[in-house]
């Protein structure tokens, strides 16, 4: 079976790409810049995911696409063409990309796309299920909400399977934004003012089991035309996440006991109110349809994801 990996040098991608090599998978490998592709001469260079970029030098021979790239979520990126920035990557580039597999004969398309096309928060003992209607907040979720509509209508037309995964926050070695701020912030033994935040519940993934996920939607046969939700199936309060951080690192926890409602008063007040959803709000992801249709569960704790994002 022949592979095509695009987003190669991403955080998921590197990491696909680490873990096939290890099981003797064979990927061919997109990335987008020369300099990326030492170390790889089954690699390829594509500059650019757009509604005219040319696949059909790299789609030869290949039997599933594993299309990782996209246009990252950025907190802070709130402009007025923002919304048609994140279309022209995550939806025009990703529904052309598809169209060509497609007439290249593909037989399976797998979608990396996002929780947030399901929203952002979650009331208690409610999680998300990867049968919910899509209801994005941000343009984002909405961009790749947007994509997978298309792309399902593509395999109707064309027979090409679509294989759909929205992760929740991605942790592991190498992972950057909010996630890498807690961990420098528990390493530096800094107080962080979450003690009191132990009634929320959050959904995460380690990259290792993303990956063993994707890696296995290629081949199994009930992934076919599929939405997946996936997690490490260990919910957890933030201050209990930020225990096993610091307990991953060697470190004491050092979490100080302030109301939420102080923290969000003043979350407000700076114009973060985004950050203190996710500090303070729940977003839990049913994965059991995953577990039960592809025989699958996460293999890796998240101590062991964290100990290994830490090394």
């Amino acid at each position: 079976m022949e592979i095509l990996l695009t987003g190669a040098s991403g955080f998921v991608g590197s990491a696909i790409l680490k873990i096939a090599k290890q099981r003797q998978i064979r990927i061919r490998p997109v990335f987008r810049s020369k300099n990326s592709v030492k170390g790889h001469p089954e690699a390829l260079v594509v500059s650019g995911l757009n509604a005219d970029t040319d696949w059909s030098h790299a789609l030869n021979d290949v039997d599933v696409v594993i299309h990782a790239a996209a246009r990252a979520h950025v907190m802070r990126e709130l402009g007025p063409d923002s919304l048609n920035e994140y279309r022209l990557v995550n939806v025009e580039g990703t529904l052309n990309l598809a169209r060509q597999a497609a007439m290249a004969g593909v037989r399976r398309f797998v979608f990396i796309s996002s929780i947030k096309v399901n929203g952002e928060t979650t009331r208690s003992g409610c999680p998300f299920t990867a049968n919910d209607a899509a209801a994005p907040e941000d343009e984002y979720g909405q961009s790749k909400a947007e994509a997978e509509v298309k792309l399902r209508q593509i395999a109707n037309d064309t027979g090409m399977e679509i294989t759909i995964i929205r992760p929740p926050l991605i942790y592991g070695l190498g992972v950057k934004g909010n996630f890498a701020s807690l961990i420098k912030w528990t390493r530096r033994g800094l107080p962080l003012p979450l003690g009191a935040v132990t009634r929320n519940s959050r959904s995460l993934v380690g990259v290792d089991n993303l990956v063993d996920l994707i890696l296995l939607c290629t081949s199994h046969p009930n992934a076919a035309n599929q939405i997946f939700l996936v997690s490490d199936g260990e919910d957890m309060s933030t201050a209990d996440l930020l225990r096993k951080i610091a307990n991953a690192s060697g470190r004491p926890s050092r979490l100080l006991w302030v109301p939420q409602c102080l923290i969000s008063l003043i979350t407000s007040l700076m114009g973060k109110e985004v950050v203190a959803q996710r500090l303070l709000g729940s977003l839990q992801l049913d994965i059991r349809k995953t577990c039960e249709l592809l025989d699958w569960n996460p293999s890796v704790s998240v101590d062991e994801g964290l100990r290994r994002a830490l090394e």
